[in-house]
């Protein structure tokens, strides 16, 4: 597995864009000495090669490849350039956590059902360079703008790059365990209204359970099962503040095959029964007189 480092941002709040443009250095020029400057600065390499270096770390980038420096740290030139080098710049910032890990690790910031962690790696030779390029150039026109269209015009033309570059990194196998990892979890949150297993799951992905549920434990800190549950119990808070369906009817919907099994889950999970935690946004039961639904206790 690659050790190249990543750079992870736990999202919302998404990262956003501040500047950019585009830039030449000839033959002999140089990437700025500079240190803590306060934002991410991306760098893609259009000819030519950049030198650059960022503490005790050391890149040369060439055409297709990107680089991302830290706000945080010294960065400077390793070594003038020996021809012409045309560059695009791209400056980011984050109001959310981030961390730098190397990509054997998985890191302390882990999405789950409704955040997502949007992993970047710190240099990569990009798949599909002409499909960057036409997004920086989007970005550098919008960024010139003054309107308040223009304003959204760029943070949508950066999210749509981070994205390339998020998608490009988890297409590379050698990352499998978080990628297996967030596989399992799209099927368990499409699925949570079915009965999953583990072999069931195992089969849809063609991997062994156990090696899903070690990945599932590396990224997310729980078991598969234990992942469906929490998931199941979200969405039933959800369906009790937001509906009047009966609690037989959640039960099933969350899937559940018997509402007494769903109601001492939940009472396990949240540390009270489904109706007491309707009444807490509803004020009164909305059980019907002579319904099926479980007693509060």
């Amino acid at each position: 597995m690659s050790s190249e480092p990543l750079l992870t941002f736990l999202s919302p709040p998404l990262p956003y864009f501040i500047e950019s443009n585009r830039g030449t250095y000839p033959k002999g020029g140089e990437h700025p000495n500079r240190r803590n400057i306060g934002v991410f600065d991306l760098l893609f390499v259009h000819s030519g090669t950049l030198h650059v270096g960022e503490e005790s770390n050391a890149w040369e980038v060439g055409p297709g490849q990107m680089l991302i420096l830290r706000p945080d740290l010294w960065h400077y030139p390793t070594r003038p350039c020996s021809e012409d080098t045309v560059f695009d710049w791209v400056h980011f910032q984050t109001a959310g956590p981030w961390e730098e890990h190397e990509g054997t690790s998985c890191g302390t910031l882990r999405g789950d059902y409704y955040s997502y962690a949007i992993r970047l790696p710190k240099t990569m030779t990009v798949a599909y360079p002409e499909e960057a390029i036409s997004l920086l150039s989007k970005l550098h026109d919008a960024a010139l703008g003054t309107s308040h269209a223009a304003f959204w015009q760029r943070q949508q033309w950066f999210l749509h790059l981070l994205q390339l570059f998020d998608e490009g990194w988890r297409s590379d196998a050698a990352k499998a365990p978080i990628a297996v990892a967030e596989e399992a979890a799209a099927y368990l949150k499409m699925n949570f209204r079915t009965t999953v297993t583990n072999g069931k799951l195992g089969e849809a992905m063609g991997l062994h359970p156990n090696y899903i549920a070690r990945c599932m434990g590396e990224v997310f800190d729980c078991t598969p099962q234990q992942y469906l549950l929490s998931y199941r119990m979200d969405q039933a808070k959800l369906m009790l503040m937001k509906t009047n369906w009966p609690i037989s009817k959640i039960a099933d919907e969350t899937g559940f095959k018997q509402t007494p099994h769903f109601s001492r889950s939940f009472a396990e999970h949240v540390g009270i029964t489904p109706l007491s935690y309707r009444k807490r946004f509803t004020g009164t039961s909305t059980a019907r007189p002579g319904s099926r639904d479980e007693p509060d206790a």
